[in-house]
């Protein structure tokens, strides 16, 4: 085990899996000489050279593009996002290409195709630099989501990611990048995609968390605690595959829910993770599922405002309080 930022799990899987198959390469914008604008590809072009690790210009639906011919071909792409918000600019050839040539082809192609890349608040960098996307890709079938809130899940779930036959979307954190704990220094260290993780046991609600927002809802938990309220906190870890039968023994337990997520609370992931509950766990509620997202209007630059849009640690702690004494 050795202790790595969230950014350095990332650049190490990166590495070590273009060392163990030369079909692994890297596009995007700004990831070769300067190393990515948060340095999850810093130095791989120094060990890979340029045809691995290649610069683009600014025409994300030009390197998509590129990358489902490469992947159709043989090989394994890892598309770099500088920024997540970017994708709108490649909808077509992600939603429309990457997500249905396997079926296209009747299952005669692979698509091991991995779309990685931030998203979310932290910096102040306003209206279309902090949106959060996922919701878009769990929407469309074709799509593998992955969203890790820990370094290492990042080294994990990119690792299975890069070795999935189908096109991932790996969505990452700003926020996150500077985060650390201990990380497997196994070159095989992979986490399956579909097994969410119980970050804190709890037997009075259960509080569902992405990305972000499971590092708020285990502080929120703490406070609840010292209310004699015991909350778990499930980290879905997947968006798809979802991982529905750990959300619902956490609630078959706990008789209650509150699904939380940065993105816009509006047909945001939790009102699918809130319906499926209904569907499969209606039996077990004591109370509705409480759904908490970002208010209806777009990121702020100021953090103060940004921050007072997406749900926060006293969000989490009061509608976890709330439903409780329903």
């Amino acid at each position: 085990m050795s202790r790595k930022k969230y950014s350095v799990a990332i650049r190490d899987v990166i590495a070590e899996e273009m060392r163990s198959d030369p079909s692994v390469f890297v596009m995007g914008e700004d990831i070769g000489a300067l190393g990515g604008v948060f340095g999850c590809t810093r130095d791989l072009q120094k060990e890979f050279g340029k045809n691995r690790v290649r610069d683009t210009p600014i025409a994300e639906a030009g390197y998509v593009g590129t990358g489902i011919g490469a992947a159709l071909t043989g090989m394994r792409p890892i598309l770099d996002f500088m920024y997540l918000d970017f994708v709108y600019v490649a909808m077509d050839q992600l939603l429309n290409q990457a997500a249905k040539l396997r079926y296209m082809y009747g299952g005669r192609a692979t698509l091991p195709l991995v779309v990685r890349g931030q998203q979310g608040i932290g910096r102040g960098n306003a209206g279309t630099h902090s949106q959060s996307v996922e919701a878009f890709f769990t929407h469309i079938p074709g799509f593998k989501v992955a969203m890790p809130s820990t370094a290492s899940d990042a080294a994990g779930l990119l690792r299975t990611a890069i070795r999935d036959n189908n096109p991932v979307m790996f969505i990452e954190h700003k926020a996150l990048y500077a985060s650390s704990e201990e990380v497997p220094d196994d070159p095989n260290f992979a986490i399956p995609f579909g097994k969410a993780a119980v970050r804190r046991q709890g037997k009075d609600v259960t509080i569902i968390a992405t990305s972000l927002m499971v590092g708020r809802a285990l502080e929120a938990a703490e406070a609840l605690s010292k209310e004699g309220i015991e909350a778990e906190v499930i980290d879905p870890r997947t968006l798809l595959p979802l991982d529905l039968d750990t959300m619902l023994k956490s609630i078959e337990k706990t008789g209650r829910a509150v699904v939380v997520h940065e993105a816009h609370k509006n047909n945001g992931v939790g009102a699918e993770i809130a319906s499926q509950i209904m569907e499969a766990g209606f039996k077990f509620l004591d109370a509705p599922v409480v759904r908490l997202g970002a208010k209806a209007c777009t990121l702020p630059f100021s953090l103060v405002l940004e921050n007072a849009v997406v749900p926060g640690v006293d969000d989490i702690h009061e509608a976890a309080k709330q439903v409780c004494y329903k």
